[in-house]
C-alpha cells in the first residue's frame, strides 16, 4: 500500500493567470510556481487576504468549524512567514502586495485509522519500553490538502502564483483523530512555502537547506506575541501545547482556539 496520500494539481480557475506556471516539487510535495522575482523582492508591505474553500472543496464533509480551523492555519502560517522579510498589514491600508490562497481540494482523515496507530503505538511503549522502534501510521484513510494562491499588486496584476498539493505521509507522525487533522498540518505547510516564495522570490523547494527563522517568528510558534498586530487576527499559534497536543494525537480544536475574536 502506498506510504502517502495524494493531492491532484488541478487547475481550478480561482487565479488570475495560469500562464508561465513550472512545475516545482518537494521530497513529498507537488507545486507548480511563477514569480516575478524582481516585483516580488522590490514588495515591502504586504495584506492577507482570508483563505477560503472553493465550493468543489467544500463537498468535503467538515462542518463550518473545521474549515475555519484548517483556513486560519493557513493564514496563520503566512503570517508568520511572511513577516520574515515584509510588513503585514491589516485589511484596510494599502499595500504592494495583495494575497490570498483558495482551498481547492481536500480528503479527511479517518480518525479510526489514526486511532489504531496510536493504539499500536501505546503497546510498543509498553512491551518494547526503551527499545527505540518506530511505528509508524497505518497508511489507511490518509488525508490531503491542494490549493491555489497568489500575489497581486495594487493594479490587480498577478506577480506570483502557485498551486500546491500534499498527502499526509505514513512515517512522518501519527496523526491526529479527527478529519480535518491531516488537512490543518498540511494547511501550515503550505502557508510555510507559499511565504518563502514571496520572502525570496524563487521557488521553496530543492534550494539547498532552509535559512533558519528569526527569533521573532520562533517565538510566535511558541504562541508568543506576532511581529506585527495584523497577525493577531489569526490567533496566537498553540505553541508548545500544541506540539503536545499533536504528539498525543488529540483532535487540533482541542489545542488551537482558531482566529482572534472580532473587536
Amino acid at each position: 500500500m502506498a506510504g502517502c496520500a495524494t493531492a491532484p494539481l488541478d487547475e481550478a480557475g480561482t487565479l488570475q493567470s495560469y500562464a508561465g506556471l513550472q512545475q516545482s516539487d518537494g521530497f513529498f510535495t507537488r507545486s507548480r510556481i511563477s514569480v516575478s522575482r524582481d516585483d516580488v523582492l522590490a514588495a515591502k508591505t504586504i495584506k492577507i487576504i482570508p483563505t477560503v474553500f472553493s465550493a468543489p472543496a467544500q463537498r468535503t464533509p467538515f462542518t463550518a468549524a473545521q474549515r475555519n480551523l484548517v483556513t486560519n492555519a493557513v493564514d496563520r502560517a503566512l503570517c508568520a512567514g511572511l513577516s520574515e522579510r515584509l510588513q503585514v498589514v491589516g485589511p484596510s491600508e494599502p499595500a504592494d502586495l495583495v494575497v490570498q490562497a483558495v482551498v481547492t481540494n481536500v480528503a479527511a482523515t479517518d480518525p479510526i485509522a489514526v486511532g489504531v496507530s496510536k493504539s499500536a503505538s501505546i503497546a510498543k511503549s509498553v512491551l518494547l519500553p526503551g527499545v527505540p522502534v518506530p511505528v509508524p501510521r497505518l497508511p489507511l484513510g490518509l488525508g490531503s490538502l491542494s490549493l491555489e494562491a497568489e500575489a497581486r499588486d495594487p493594479q490587480g496584476r498577478q506577480k506570483a502564483a502557485m498551486i500546491w498539493g500534499r498527502g499526509a505521509n505514513a512515517l512522518l507522525g501519527q496523526g491526529r483523530v479527527a478529519s480535518e487533522a491531516d488537512a490543518y498540518s498540511l494547511a501550515a505547510s503550505f502557508g510555510g512555502d507559499f511565504s518563502t516564495l514571496l520572502v525570496t522570490g524563487k521557488t521553496p523547494f530543492g534550494g539547498g537547506l532552509p535559512s533558519l527563522p528569526s527569533m521573532e517568528r520562533i517565538g510566535f510558534l511558541l504562541g508568543g506575541t506576532p511581529k506585527y498586530p495584523a497577525c493577531e487576527t489569526f490567533g496566537r499559534s498553540d505553541g508548545v501545547v500544541g506540539f503536545l497536543g499533536a504528539a498525543v494525537g488529540v483532535p487540533p480544536n482541542w489545542t488551537d482556539n482558531g482566529a482572534a475574536a472580532p473587536r
